[in-house]
């Protein structure tokens, strides 16, 4: 199903009691400007699909992750149609549990950001009407995933499926360029589920060099064009997340007030849904 890497070289990884084995590239230290820019296209990971349903051949030449043409939080290369709301969440919570242990194993310092982070605030899980993770990532850390886990594949036995799940890291090339101005490559990786074309967006957390040239000690940033200081993020807090161990940001609350609003974090009506305090969940307006 892999053929399209070459020389495979098999990583074994220890988790939860189960032996989880990954085909990558052999890594590379200096690896050619060109083959650092490989394009991952369709034909060179596709599973079960016949056609490619991402918006490569419509999207701008530099742009290198290309969401499906059906759903900006699907991967086209390994879906081709969004799957029900009631079944999503479910692929959603493995995306979570396999990502997180994956880059524990894997030493990469990573924390839930946003509406993640959002979910985390009400319930610690995601919220029902969210379809994608997103999650940060120190720049030492992401600079060891592109050397040494780039294109990866993870294989995972999950309860209920016989035959396990596939996961895919792949480590956007343009990722070295910390400028605001490249819009096009914002995301600087992703954990991809095969099956489904869900996935999580990486952003690396990185220096501000110009605010820090305007004095600004501290100062933070992600090409995403979020903006922190320093002791906004760190030291990490631990925490549970869909019933797994996860790090969060230090001034969590202050950021979500931030990025949101206020009412954000006690507001209790939001996207044709009610928070209920005795249960701890979203229910859905036409059951609340």
């Amino acid at each position: 199903m892999y053929l399209a890497f070459s020389s495979l070289v098999l990583l074994v990884l220890f988790v939860c009691g189960e032996i989880v084995l990954s085909a990558a590239l052999p890594p590379v230290a200096a690896a050619p400007e060109l083959v650092r820019r490989r394009d991952a296209d369709f034909n060179s990971v596709r599973t079960r699909l016949f056609d490619d349903h991402s918006g490569r051949k419509g999207d701008p030449k530099d742009k290198y992750f290309h969401e499906s043409i059906f759903h900006p939080h699907y991967d086209g290369r390994f879906a081709d149609k969004p799957l029900p709301s009631d079944e999503r969440r479910a692929y959603l919570v493995a995306l979570v549990h396999t990502y997180l242990s994956t880059m524990n194993d894997i030493g990469a310092e990573t924390w839930i950001m946003h509406g993640t982070l959002l979910g985390w605030w009400w319930n610690r899980k995601i919220m029902p009407w969210d379809s994608d993770v997103d999650v940060q990532m120190s720049e030492k850390s992401m600079h060891h995933l592109a050397d040494f886990y780039n294109m990866t594949i993870h294989h995972y036995k999950l309860p209920g499926l016989s035959k396990g799940r596939d996961y895919m890291l792949e480590v956007n090339p343009h990722y070295t360029n910390g400028s605001t101005e490249d819009s096009l490559n914002m995301i600087d990786a992703r954990w991809v589920d095969t099956e489904s074309g869900l996935f999580i967006d990486i952003t690396t957390l990185r220096r501000n060099e110009t605010a820090e040239a305007e004095g600004k000690k501290g100062a933070m940033m992600c090409k995403d064009m979020h903006h922190y200081m320093f002791d906004d993020i760190f030291p990490l807090r631990e925490s549970v997340f869909e019933n797994t161990a996860v790090k969060i940001p230090y001034a969590y609350s202050e950021l979500l007030a931030e990025e949101y609003g206020p009412a954000s974090l006690v507001s209790t009506d939001f996207e044709n849904h009610r928070f209920d305090q005795e249960k701890m969940e979203w229910i859905p307006l036409r059951f609340a």
